[in-house]
């Protein structure tokens, strides 16, 4: 299990040229692969995307290349802008009939004037970057696997605090029939009371209603698939890869069961219990956010 968020560098160098690369991942829904590349490198973006992709699954990943030319650069004139500057300075003179000549060193001085120029992108140059971007690959999902290891641990607190408390619902449940049927009977001699009649309470319909609630009540099926669902749980995030959306999955089917019991039952106890497995299992939804 790795974690979405993490921090990889990559350094590369040949002839002529050193290249960094920066990749940083954050936690998203889907896999959102991101780069700045200056336009001479537009060309290899999709390479480049293709390379995070096959090594990450989910998440929003920033890429970042920075590199330098080592050898001396060539420069060229930025032709039509002092075209253009020229261009104004003859219809200036005309107009206002100005003597004088452009001079060489103010047109120097313009911004942009001279540019640097363009450089091939050698296959050598294209090698040294995507070694870059794997080496900052390497050093990211090692973060990343660190990262997973943590949250597994966090996970695993509070799976068993949830299972903690099911052998004592299972406990507190066993009573059920008991305590429906003392507080029905208890119900029905009061209304009795009241009403000063001298019928007595008829045990076959008493029990029929207590099987009735404790039916309606019952709470084994919820309990028991608690159970698988934990299991599970802790079997997937032992595994390598993507597991995100597997445990995000189980984390809404351990809402929905301590939700039911929460709701099933009359007895207080019970009722507290779920809300703890409740709290957990926000606990739980929380970290799941951040595993790929």
């Amino acid at each position: 299990m790795r974690s979405m968020t993490g921090f990889g560098r990559g350094e590369s160098s040949g002839e002529g040229f050193t290249v960094a690369v920066d990749i940083k991942t954050v936690n998203n829904r889907f896999l959102d692969v991101n780069l700045r590349l200056p336009s001479e490198l537009a060309g290899v973006e999709a390479d480049l995307k293709k390379l995070a992709s096959d090594r990450l699954s989910r998440g929003r990943v920033d890429i970042n290349i920075q590199y330098e030319r080592t050898t001396n650069l060539e420069y060229e004139a930025n032709t039509p802008l002092i075209a253009g500057y020229l261009q104004v300075l003859r219809e200036i003179k005309e107009k206002f009939d100005l003597p004088g000549e452009p001079d060489l060193n103010n047109v120097a001085r313009l911004p942009n004037a001279m540019q640097p120029k363009s450089q091939d992108v050698t296959e050598e140059f294209l090698s040294g970057i995507k070694s870059a971007v794997s080496d900052a690959l390497n050093e990211l999902t090692a973060m990343r696997e660190t990262e997973g290891a943590a949250l597994a641990v966090v996970l695993e607190e509070s799976l068993a605090v949830i299972e903690g408390k099911i052998p004592f619902i299972e406990e507190r449940s066993g009573s059920v029939l008991e305590e429906y049927a003392e507080r029905l009977r208890k119900k029905l001699e009061k209304i009795l009371a009241r009403t000063e009649t001298d019928a007595d309470i008829e045990e076959g319909r008493l029990a029929q209603e207590v099987a009735y609630l404790a039916d309606k009540s019952d709470i084994s099926e919820e309990l028991a698939r608690l159970n698988s669902h934990i299991d599970q749980f802790r079997a997937i995030i032992k595994e390598d890869g993507a597991v995100g959306k597997r445990l995000d999955f189980l984390t809404q089917e351990l809402n929905r069961e301590a939700n039911t019991i929460g709701s099933k039952t009359q007895i207080i106890e019970i009722k507290e219990a779920a809300l703890t497995m409740k709290a957990e299992i926000e606990k739980i939804r929380e970290q799941v956010q951040n595993v790929e």
